[in-house]
């Protein structure tokens, strides 16, 4: 084989048949719209859910299964945490063809009327992350898709879950970024006015990865959403893993929903989702 045709670029770094480095898949390994969990082994539980599934690669932190659930094809690629990481799972699942994603995720509401175990549907994010501000300004919106917004409320709806609409605030920090003490109690005179703030605004939650996943859908003209479980709440300081399964039922669901979306279009000749009758 030719070396020159074989050599690996450091500013885009591909391999044979376009395997991407970083999530080791490549066109045609994933279909359907792509879920985004934070963690691998939840990666992995929501393939669990499907009615079929395979394995298409574990690199790092990013893991990623391709199948069908309520007949339709679907896939999943863990991101890990943070922007910086979603930036790398993004843009490598765009690189080989993906189109739809929806973070599925655990998230701290700092709205006192939400309970742990509640899904928030997040319509857009406040940019308190690193990442964004090397694709856009600070004052470029970062907004959901909407038809993958209608697709997560026709499925919390259908499914008869309890969940909220509204906007997140993404973080790049754990602690002391999301209002939080760091180690030994350390925190800045502007910690503490964090959530007090994103309250005013009528924030409804905070975490860690969506701002960045919809400035890049608006940007590459891809769908983006988001769902997460109310793990935490801020005002009330408790704090339960519950909601997971919900959630990524809501995920699966909006999925089902979406190829529904699709196929009208297709029929229409619409471009965009509305209601057909």
């Amino acid at each position: 084989m030719d070396k020159e045709k074989t050599k690996i670029e450091a500013d885009k770094p591909v391999f044979e048949e376009g395997k991407q480095y970083h999530i080791e898949c490549k066109p045609g390994d994933l279909k359907g719209p792509v879920l985004l969990p934070g963690d691998p082994e939840r990666a992995r539980r929501i393939a669990e859910t499907w009615e079929e599934f395979k394995e298409i690669a574990a690199h790092r932190q990013y893991y990623s299964y391709t199948g069908k659930v309520h007949g339709v094809p679907i896939s999943v690629t863990s991101t890990g945490i943070g922007t910086p990481a979603c930036e790398i799972a993004i843009t490598e699942l765009l690189n080989i063809g993906c189109d739809t994603f929806i973070r599925v995720g655990s998230t701290g509401a700092i709205q006192p009327r939400l309970e742990l175990g509640d899904l928030i549907i997040n319509t857009a994010a406040v940019k308190m992350e690193g990442s964004s501000k090397y694709y856009v300004p600070a004052d470029y919106p970062a907004s959901a898709h909407y038809e993958v917004v209608l697709a997560l409320i026709e499925a919390c709806e259908v499914l008869g879950f309890t969940y909220h609409l509204g906007i997140a605030a993404s973080s790049s920090s754990f602690y002391l970024g999301q209002g939080r003490p760091g180690y030994k109690g350390y925190k800045i005179s502007k910690t503490d006015k964090i959530v007090p703030d994103l309250q005013k605004m009528g924030v409804m939650n905070l975490e860690m990865e969506a701002s960045h996943i919809f400035t890049l859908g608006q940007i590459y003209g891809a769908r983006t959403g988001a769902i997460c479980a109310v793990y935490a709440n801020r005002v009330t300081n408790e704090f339960g893993a519950k909601g997971e399964k919900e959630a990524i039922a809501a995920a699966n669901y909006a999925v089902k929903v979406l190829a529904e979306m699709d196929e009208e279009k297709s029929n229409k000749g619409t471009k965009h989702w509305y209601r057909m009758k």
